[in-house]
């Protein structure tokens, strides 16, 4: 018999539990089932899939984190304390820093040493920004650099993951911002130089990038042409072990594919292991990075002309958009099909350090900050279908990077001078940080597609998706219901456990196209609620256009 024929046909048998509450939150029917197998761990949910990118790109970091120590903004050593305090509730486990196409223009020592000696440099994206936009965001200031990301991080207690230079410094300079990071007090004259700076002790950083995008910005490479640079650059850097943690071995993460690029990871690794299969071992990830951004149905792959509107859409484009998003799945799959060519006992890792939708401008909350957005409703599902789809393939992901932290694309922030405000993104991240670290399940998700029209032709997408993690006794079930419009009644099924209490989550508004700003902060902001339990089958109703977190205390 199938696993699902069994659930089914002893799932009265097995005494699960109703939850009971005022509608609408729950129905005495079910169209849909959601069947956790909790003897099926599929493995660990790594923190890190719940990271961050924060790029030197017009006011992410000038604006955005930094605000200076005698802004009258309130601040801690010149930092925005309103996103400390935020960030601090998501347990953020890393943030990536300093881009992005940014990263491979920058000059690592140019940010170290006394701030007002710090040389001003010209913005890798000063091309891009508007003719009134602050000269912080055309030229860089570098007030904020190594010391001041490092010590960001420590606040919000996440660790660093560094981007290299490999476009434009020699392989030296890599050696040296290591050396710079990581070796012990008093060791170097680097170390000398950090801790008269405030930082006596290593800062330790594990996650290096070794470039970013080196099919594109970060250097026009062939894949080829890139893993040459790679081995050359991961050559002997050093390490420290005092008093480091992972004994001080580093990550190196390789820049990896844009969208379905088979070619370039296949191609790549097999460059790499051309000097020998043992050069694998040198490799911890493989940044794939990936944007949903054409809305036109299929009537152009121009990058501008194909961009979709941030705020002002149809349901067609809400679904096309989810539709783009979900196509995550299978690039985690592809690509790990193509790695385990070169790599079948899977060493290396997928870093998906660059994700989210990418709009056209207009909606900015700040005129004039380059690649700025205001995330909605429709981009909180797109994030909450995303993490699930993390969460879904815990051995293959080890670091994800939402694209961007505050003031650029899907950011969970916006602010600007003393305005802030949480977008429905970050009230996503802070619903799935009970995730991090669980056991992710096998759950198995039933539900009838959502139908819709696309341009006078019939289109269907799922109904109901999402996954599931075990901490000890505590089972996490999140999910979305895509449906613009209606709600669905989900029968859970639980094997093996049976609940003690429960909480349900729930992130939705009546407008598909709500969303935060600074003069409504709390326009779409999460509900919760305490479940009152009783000795029938559960079944939970999942609003239109939400995302639903369910928290179960198992016996």
């Amino acid at each position: 018999m199938k696993r699902r024929e069994f659930l089914q046909n002893s799932a009265a048998a097995a005494g699960l539990l109703l939850f009971n509450a005022a509608p609408p939150a729950f129905s005495q029917t079910a169209d849909a089932r959601i069947e956790v197998v909790l003897d099926e761990p599929l493995g660990t949910i790594e923190p890190n899939v719940y990271g961050h990118f924060a790029e030197n790109l017009s006011g992410v970091i000038y604006d955005g984190i930094w605000v200076g120590e005698n802004s009258k903004v309130p601040n801690m050593n010149g930092i925005r304390k309103e996103l400390v305090d935020e960030m601090r509730k998501i347990k953020p486990p890393l943030v990536r820093f300093p881009g992005g196409c940014f990263a491979d223009s920058y000059d690592w020592r140019d940010g170290v040493g006394p701030i007002d000696k710090r040389p001003r440099r010209t913005n890798f994206w000063n091309g891009e920004e508007a003719a009134a936009a602050p000269d912080s965001h055309r030229y860089d200031p570098n007030r904020f650099g190594t010391n001041e990301f490092a010590q960001f991080c420590r606040l919000i207690g996440a660790q660093p993951y560094l981007a290299a230079n490999l476009r434009s410094l020699p392989a030296e300079q890599f050696y040296r911002w290591v050396e710079y990071c990581n070796s012990p007090a008093g060791s170097t004259t680097l170390a000398d130089e950090r801790a008269a700076a405030g930082f006596k002790d290593p800062l330790n950083v594990r996650y290096w990038g070794v470039g970013n995008e080196s099919w594109g910005c970060g250097g026009n490479f062939t894949p080829q042409e890139y893993a040459v640079e790679y081995r050359r650059y991961t050559a002997w850097v050093p390490t420290y072990q005092h008093n480091s943690p992972n004994n001080g071995e580093l990550a190196f993460i390789a820049s990896g594919p844009n969208d379905d690029s088979w070619d370039w990871t296949r191609s790549f690794l097999e460059e790499i292991v051309r000097k020998g299969k043992s050069q694998i071992r040198g490799i911890y990830g493989l940044a794939l990075h990936y944007y949903a951004w054409n809305l036109s149905r299929g009537k152009t792959r121009d990058w501008v002309q194909g961009k979709g509107d941030a705020v002002k859409f149809d349901p067609a484009d809400w679904y096309e958009l989810l539709r783009q998003g979900d196509v995550m799945e299978s690039l985690i799959n592809g690509h790990w099909q193509v790695m385990g060519e070169f790599d079948p006992e899977h060493h290396i890792k997928l870093v998906v350090d660059e994700w989210g939708p990418w709009y056209r401008p207009g909606s900015e909350l700040t005129p004039g900050d380059q690649l700025e957005q205001s995330p909605t409703l429709r981009d909180a599902v797109f994030s909450g279908m995303t993490l699930d789809t993390f969460n879904r393939h815990p051995e293959k992901v080890a670091i994800g990077c939402c694209a961007q932290l505050i003031n650029c694309l899907n950011s969970l922030y916006l602010a600007h001078e003393d305005k802030f405000c949480v977008t429905p993104v970050g009230h996503v991240f802070a619903m799935y940080a009970a995730h991090q670290s669980g056991q992710s399940l096998r759950t198995e998700f039933s539900a009838p597609s959502v139908h819709y029209d696309r341009d006078g032709q019939p289109a269907s997408f799922w109904g109901l998706h999402g996954s599931a993690s075990l901490h000890n006794k505590e089972l996490v079930i999140t999910a979305v219901n895509p449906s613009a419009k209606d709600s669905l009644d989900a029968q859970i099924v639980l094997r093996g456990a049976r609940v003690k209490s429960a909480t349900a989550t729930v992130l939705t508004a009546t407008d598909i196209h709500a969303r935060n700003t600074f003069d409504q902060r709390e326009a779409v902001t999460p509900k919760s609620e305490r479940l009152e339990i009783k000795t029938q089958m559960p079944v939970f109703r999942f609003p239109a256009a939400s995302v639903v977190k369910l928290t179960l205390e198992l016996v």
